[in-house]
């Protein structure tokens, strides 16, 4: 049997959506398990494509995914309990500490390129 693999097509209106494919053909229909905090989340569909090129996925988010902080929705192979992939949200104040540190980092580096640059006039001049 191939290996299966999905890949993410778009995430709206709270629903995560992807296919579902074996990496050399076809195989049976993909039983998949999807976690948030190691509790199964409801109303997962898999559904098979009209052209039987694969299977569609879609994971209704959690509404108590949706927090301050990094949350991680895990989506596994029942079959072989391999990690196809991961939903990731930061939100709220663990974002906004990570933005304010980046931007302080850039302008400290600004600040240096700055003050190479005005010694290198001064020196060539």
């Amino acid at each position: 049997m191939s290996q299966l693999t999905l890949t993410k097509t778009r995430l709206f209106e709270g629903i995560w959506e992807g296919v579902l494919s074996y990496g050399e053909g076809t195989g049976p229909e993909p039983m998949i398990n999807v976690t948030y905090q190691e509790k199964p989340v409801p109303g997962v569909s898999v559904t098979a494509h009209t052209d039987s090129t694969g299977w569609a996925l879609r994971i209704p988010l959690p509404p108590e995914s949706l927090q301050d902080g990094v949350q991680t929705v895990l989506i596994t192979d029942s079959a072989t309990g391999a990690r196809l992939d991961t939903i990731t949200f930061i939100a709220g104040e663990a974002l906004a500490d990570d933005i304010r540190a980046e931007i302080d980092l850039l302008r400290a580096e600004l600040d240096m390129l700055k003050r190479a640059f005005r010694r290198h006039c001064v020196e060539t001049m």
